[in-house]
């Protein structure tokens, strides 16, 4: 059945509202863990990315985050000065340095994800089975191509 002119236009952009007060919610989670550390959402994102993959380099989490190492800096320097993060020089190349979780960062990021799965858990729990793949699929296709590789899909 032909949809009438605009009704396309309506269901994305009720999808755009939907991602932005989906993630809002989902961010909100992990922010008021974040806060009695005065940490924000990149230290999170560090100590995520970082909790992921123990020992990567500095340079690539600059590519996976696709930020600069101007706004890098500060956010690392509080985590590697608040004991967060541990920096290790890489043992083939010395000027390299691989970054790790300390002890407190790995908890730390326990709890920001079980806070955050917890809400996924629930979502998929009233979504139902069938909606969880063509969600997951959604959000692939919405991941530039080049960055895809990295689910294995």
């Amino acid at each position: 059945m032909p949809q009438p002119p605009g009704a396309a236009d309506v269901r994305l952009r009720r999808a755009v509202e939907l991602l932005y007060f989906a993630y809002r919610d989902f961010t909100a989670d992990a922010d008021a863990l974040l806060v009695r550390y005065q940490f924000g959402r990149a230290h999170h994102r560090v100590i995520y990315f970082v909790g992921r993959s123990p020992g990567m380099g500095v340079g690539d989490l600059l590519a996976l985050l696709r930020i600069t190492k101007q706004s890098l800096a500060p956010v690392l320097a509080q985590l590697v000065e608040g004991g967060f993060v541990i920096q290790r020089a890489d043992d083939g190349d010395r000027r390299r340095r691989r970054l790790y979780l300390s002890p407190e960062a790995e908890e730390l990021e326990r709890l920001l994800t079980e806070r955050q799965t917890q809400r996924i858990a629930e979502a998929y729990a009233a979504a139902g089975p069938e909606a969880v793949d063509g969600f997951c699929r959604v959000l692939l296709a919405m991941i530039n191509p080049d960055q895809r590789g990295r689910f294995g899909d």
